[in-house]
């Protein structure tokens, strides 16, 4: 299994986005979006703050976090990537948007990408996904990947998977 964190960062690009490597001129762009353990920052000051421990995280070979870039403007428009479960060969894999990017593709292409990382270059068996039952886009977002809803969670949340 090649697992994070890497010798160098990986950047994977199809004709319309690149996943890679978030940096501190970001943070501005990703601050409504910014999350770390469910938690949304409320500033840059927090919004660096949690970057910080998600980097610390890559660094400890805990996740793989990307920024999800637009090859046509050069901003970053939303994140991806694997946060838990690594050690044991799976990973969740988490994604959010900024609003006005919705329904354009950009999510579709960043998790399409991020799963075919996992799989070929992380060697992950498993990878799952939570949402929760109102996130109506998601749920079809994820059923169209060909992930597999496995248990309705606590918390109004729902599990779901793709095997290899």
């Amino acid at each position: 299994m090649n697992l994070p964190p890497y010798q160098d960062f990986p950047t994977i690009s199809d004709e319309k986005i690149s996943l890679r490597k978030i940096i501190a001129s970001d943070i501005n762009d990703l601050l409504e979006i910014s999350y770390y353990d469910a938690k949304q920052a409320k500033n840059v000051e927090e919004a660096i703050e949690m970057q910080a421990k998600i980097d610390k995280d890559y660094d400890d070979g805990n996740s793989i976090h990307w920024g999800i870039e637009d090859i046509s403007t050069n901003k970053i428009v939303g994140t991806c990537g694997y946060y838990r479960g690594l050690d044991k060969g799976e990973g969740e894999l988490g994604c959010v948007l900024l609003p006005q990017f919705r329904g354009q593709g950009f999510m579709t292409n960043a998790m399409l990408l991020a799963i075919d990382f996992g799989l070929k270059n992380m060697a992950l068996k498993r990878i799952w996904a939570v949402t929760s039952k109102q996130n109506i886009q998601a749920i079809k977002l994820l059923e169209r990947l060909n992930f597999i809803k496995l248990t309705n969670l606590p918390d109004d949340e729902i599990e779901y998977e793709l095997k290899r």
